[in-house]
């Protein structure tokens, strides 16, 4: 049985601190959310990962949905990380990991795994995408053809 919810359930509401303030999920209910959940703030992957996003924040903008990312580092860390390398995507403290095993993505080891959940505009998971090998990461051309698949189906 898979854990967390899957494509076509509710999404699970959370509210968490951000580096631009508190987060809560259901405040988005009307608009897509793109959840972006990594395993922690400077490390290799997810530094090239929000790199990534930032070099393509035009991109990312254009892309009509709220990006966000999820991980187990608090609002000091996260606030270290942006600055250090000029990051773009807001990013929410989930200190204790609670909401990323809600989603069902812990792991021995890395604490969060590294994915994609795409919320849909009355809350309910439409794009799940979750890394087998967390070096990997989905560019923000493969967030816009997730996006614009929702759009289709």
């Amino acid at each position: 049985m898979a854990k967390g919810p899957q494509v076509g359930d509710p999404a699970p509401d959370f509210e968490l601190p951000g580096t631009e303030g508190p987060f809560r999920l259901s405040d988005h209910r009307g608009e897509r959310v793109v959840l972006l959940f990594y395993p922690g703030d400077d490390t290799p992957g997810c530094t090239k990962q929000f790199c990534a996003y930032r070099d393509d924040s035009d991109k990312i903008e254009a892309l009509g949905a709220t990006v966000v990312g999820i991980s187990g580092q608090d609002i000091d860390s996260h606030e270290r990380f942006i600055a250090k390398h000029g990051l773009t995507v807001p990013l929410l403290a989930d200190v204790g990991r609670k909401v990323a095993g809600e989603y069902g993505l812990t792991a021995p080891v890395i604490g969060t795994r590294r994915a994609v959940i795409i919320v849909d505009e009355e809350g309910i998971v439409r794009y799940r995408h979750v890394h087998l090998v967390g070096i990997s990461h989905q560019s923000a051309d493969q967030l816009r053809e997730a996006l614009d698949g929702l759009a289709a189906a």
